[in-house]
């Protein structure tokens, strides 16, 4: 395997104690000895279907010790008013907050608890297929070491070295779409007491139409705080409908001190909270914001791409590492069901390209709807008509975001059923500014009509 992050650790761990031989090579070095790198990582949201997989390894409460319960959106109006925009019903609907590093750590330590062997300072820099040999580098003292496979498992990452070496002996129909938006991460450290200084329960949102800001909790009293802009500012277009300012962009505030001078007029209960931002804001990077499609995650029966290397996609459902466990799930089932590699490889891309393709898809939306529109009366009033339609016919109506997160339902069917339910909720509040008088036998046969009942066992 090529990649020690969280997929490749996972799957890792789930092969080898399903008796594999797993070779793992990471470029980096032993995060557990150098620590994590800081200022890259949008902080993780694990849903249930990563804590499915987590199950699958014996590795759930090992690593829900390291996360924080987060029951909604909190949102921050600019106004000034906040308002928890909850996740599901009730607590047993949440999600919850991880710092990669730490989860990284945990799952490091589970798959060499299975067998797996991890090879650190190993940069994957060529691979024969035909003679089944993979190069890697060393760049601590610039050798390089030739290693015999029987497989290669990709699962290095947006960037991955394997794909490249795949691409060059077979079309993947790789093409990568960005999003004209990046980020800077930032941190509110712990108040003065050690705890945490806003409601820690919840990811924080402040919504400012074209550009936003969120923060996610750690264990340790510390909030992750991610700046999304867009790459180059917006100026008025002179409609008056901008909310409240054009949007800046990375080309107008480009360094400490106009990123404080924006805080302050933006986001300004944030800004009073994180004492380190000109220096963080200086000296972390800009991440930049991207989907990636291929076509083909396979090289006959030689490799096989998984999470990130196989469909990165942009933040803003939480679903990215959710999704990349469940494809660890699923190639070590379609291992273990045939002896013919190019086939399980075959079955395992079948089943989740068209998810994958899915959930990139509600991911993109996720972030309209995040900037745009959790402070947006039209989208408050649907939000409100679809939970009062889950609860009638809880059989046949279930938010999206409640399909994508608190069950195992393929993503393809969760994009399909959510696009249902948005056009029946925007025909139902057409016009309507409150529920008040609301013709609800109507709206119960259009559910009935036009949504079948739920699938079982989701």
């Amino acid at each position: 395997m090529v990649g020690a992050g969280l997929a490749g650790a996972l799957l890792a761990t789930l092969l080898a104690q399903r008796g594999w031989s797993v070779d793992v090579y990471e470029k980096r070095g032993d995060l557990r000895e150098l620590g994590y790198e800081r200022g890259r990582s949008i902080n993780l949201a694990l849903a249930e279907r990563g804590r499915h997989a987590l199950r699958q390894a014996d590795a759930d409460d090992a690593v829900m010790a390291k996360t924080v319960m987060m029951r909604g959106r909190m949102v921050h109006f600019a106004d000034g008013h906040l308002d928890l925009q909850r996740y599901g019903r009730d607590d047993s609907e949440v999600i919850w907050s991880v710092h990669r590093g730490e989860l990284n750590e945990v799952l490091l330590n589970i798959a060499e608890q299975a067998g797996a062997r991890i090879h650190f300072h190993h940069r994957l820099d060529s691979v024969d297929f035909d003679a089944r040999i993979a190069r890697f580098g060393d760049d601590r003292n610039d050798t390089v070491r030739e290693i015999h496979f029987e497989t290669l498992v990709g699962a290095d990452g947006a960037g991955s070295s394997l794909r490249q070496a795949m691409a060059g002996v077979c079309e993947l129909d790789e093409r990568s779409e960005f999003l004209g938006h990046s980020y800077k991460e930032l941190e509110i450290p712990p108040g003065p007491d050690g705890g945490f200084q806003i409601e820690p329960h919840a990811l924080h949102i402040w919504p400012r139409g074209r550009y936003m800001c969120i923060a996610l909790p750690n264990d340790e009293g510390t909030f992750t705080v991610t700046l999304f802009l867009p790459n180059h500012a917006v100026p008025d277009d002179g409609s008056g409908n901008q909310r409240p300012h054009p949007a800046p962009g990375f080309d107008t505030i480009t360094n400490g001190a106009q990123a404080r001078a924006f805080f302050d007029r933006d986001f300004p209960d944030a800004s009073k909270l994180i004492p380190a931002l000109e220096h963080d804001f200086d000296h972390n990077p800009t991440g930049v914001l991207g989907t990636l499609y291929l076509d083909r995650w396979h090289l006959d029966h030689r490799a096989v791409l998984i999470g990130d290397a196989a469909h990165a996609m942009v933040p803003f459902h939480g679903q990215g590492m959710n999704c990349a466990f469940e494809d660890c799930v699923a190639l070590a089932h379609h291992l273990l069901q045939t002896t013919d590699r190019n086939e399980a490889f075959a079955g395992f891309q079948a089943e989740r390209l068209p998810n994958a393709r899915a959930i990139q898809q509600m991911a993109l939306e996720n972030y309209l709807e995040m900037r745009d529109h959790v402070d947006d009366e039209d989208y408050l009033l649907q939000r409100e008509l679809g939970n009062r339609l889950a609860e009638r016919h809880p059989t046949r109506f279930l938010p999206r975001y409640s399909m994508v997160t608190f069950t195992h339902m393929p993503y393809a069917i969760a994009l399909e059923r959510g696009d249902i339910q948005r056009q029946l909720l925007v025909e139902l509040t057409h016009d309507r500014t409150t529920l008040d008088g609301f013709d609800w036998d109507a709206a119960d046969a259009l559910v009935e009509a036009r949504l079948p009942p739920l699938p079982e066992n989701i």
